[in-house]
């Protein structure tokens, strides 16, 4: 069981958690839910001790083991399946040692304590593993080192699997997997015995793997039962709840103290009138509706250009002269809304980078309306921040001639109100960057 209990936590001047108290028990998976920099990640880092509240405790059975996934993405020499399978230190030290051990009752040890942790079936699960985050078996044997981040990223998440902790803490663990990886993740999940906190923002993930949500909201830790859906649908009614008690204790109040503005100095209605402002006095506060504000997407309507945006004929792109996407033939209009879906690897991220004109075709015809302008989101946008520089100075950077009224007016849309702009990309967290 994870306990934790009354909570305080602050970064700077920013509290995060404020008397934040929540029980899960073994075997429970949960789905932490909240705005962008409302401090999911940070509790992570609370519960796995890498950093200590500034009060309250958080208490676990010190032989827990607590699974997180790897920040930094395995890039040594090893294949996929070895630094999966040396996920699990306790068969690797065992595997070190029977190769060393001399005392007959050591290795009797040794090899009973394997069969119980089931060393023998490793190899397998671990392949398995892999192939279900998309590695089929020829990949499983290279390096890590040849994998390009993302994919270095699903080995940490296979390893962590692998692992099988008591606690397994996942901090948004879609962020690089394809459609059928994310399939295969919800699955496992479903199917995992031990103790899951899950922070997402896949609605599917959320519904079909957990069994309560836990919303961090007010720097308070609430607890919902069943998965996203009914969270919202709880949520929703809770808050319809709080604003009607609200309204009409507001009511309530203005209706007693007209009363006592008009009788209270009226003998006949004196007494009346004290008794009124003493049940106001006495009146507990119907708690008032504090949403989170949501962030505000405006897309202005382009101006009309002539049709086709872009055409593509016979193209064919790649790296270093080498064709990646061959006989690529497509039109975009105006009006035209289109998914790219396909596994990884088989060059979407090559497809758009085309389109947005940071690719060269090698061959073929590819031709642009005039006056088209282009806006490019990329896969790893955020890596391209930069560490020492805030919100303000890159929105600034990105528009030069903007005013900065209008500038700070746009980044408070997206919650970064007030100092918030200048908080240093460093400082942010996964989801604000």
């Amino acid at each position: 069981m994870l306990l934790i209990k009354n909570i305080a936590y602050r970064i700077g001047e920013r509290l995060l958690f404020e008397n934040a108290t929540l029980t899960v028990p073994n075997r429970h998976k949960v789905g932490l839910v909240g705005r962008n920099g409302s401090g999911k990640t940070t509790l992570f880092r609370l519960i796995t001790g890498e950093i200590e509240p500034d009060s309250g405790s958080i208490l676990f059975n010190q032989r827990l083991k607590i699974g997180t996934v790897a920040q930094e993405a395995p890039s040594d020499l090893k294949t996929l399946l070895d630094v999966v399978l040396e996920a699990d230190t306790e068969r690797n030290s065992l595997l070190i040692e029977s190769k060393t051990a001399s005392d007959p009752f050591r290795i009797a040890e040794i090899h009973s304590r394997l069969a119980d942790i089931g060393s023998h079936t490793a190899p397998s699960r671990a392949a398995a593993i892999l192939y279900g985050l998309g590695f089929d078996e020829q990949i499983q044997h290279q390096s890590c080192s040849s994998l390009s981040g993302g994919w270095r990223m699903r080995v940490a998440l296979a390893a962590t699997l692998f692992r099988r902790p008591d606690l397994l803490l996942l901090d948004e663990p879609t962020n690089h997997l394809d459609l059928e990886s994310v399939i295969w993740l919800e699955n496992h999940l479903a199917r995992w015995e031990g103790t899951v906190i899950l922070i997402s923002h896949e609605r599917s993930l959320l519904n079909n793997t957990v069994h309560e949500i836990v919303h961090l909201e007010s720097r308070m830790l609430q607890r919902y039962t069943g998965g996203y859906n009914d969270f919202e649908r709880i949520r929703r009614e809770k808050v319809a709840h709080q604003v009607k008690s609200h309204t009409k204790q507001q009511a309530e109040i203005k209706r007693i103290k007209k009363f006592v503005e008009r009788f209270r100095y009226k003998a006949t209605k004196a007494r009346q009138a004290q008794s009124r402002l003493k049940m106001l006095e006495r009146m507990q506060p119907a708690a008032s509706v504090i949403e989170d504000k949501k962030i505000s997407f405006a897309f202005p309507k382009p101006d009309p250009l002539p049709p086709p945006l872009i055409s593509l004929n016979q193209v064919q792109v790649g790296y270093d002269g080498i064709a990646v996407l061959h006989n690529l033939n497509l039109r975009i209009d105006m009006d035209d809304r289109i998914a790219l879906l396909g596994p990884n690897g088989n060059g979407k991220s090559t497809f758009i980078r085309l389109l947005a004109g940071r690719l060269k075709r090698l061959s073929g015809e590819l031709t642009k309306s005039k006056k088209l302008k282009i806006g490019y989101f990329a896969q790893h946008q955020a890596e391209e921040l930069t560490a020492n520089s805030t919100a303000f100075e890159h929105l600034k950077l990105v528009y030069p001639n903007e005013t900065e009224k209008r500038l700070r007016a746009h980044l408070g849309r997206f919650g970064f109100e007030g100092e918030r702009a200048n908080t240093k990309v460093s400082n942010l967290s996964g989801g604000e960057k």
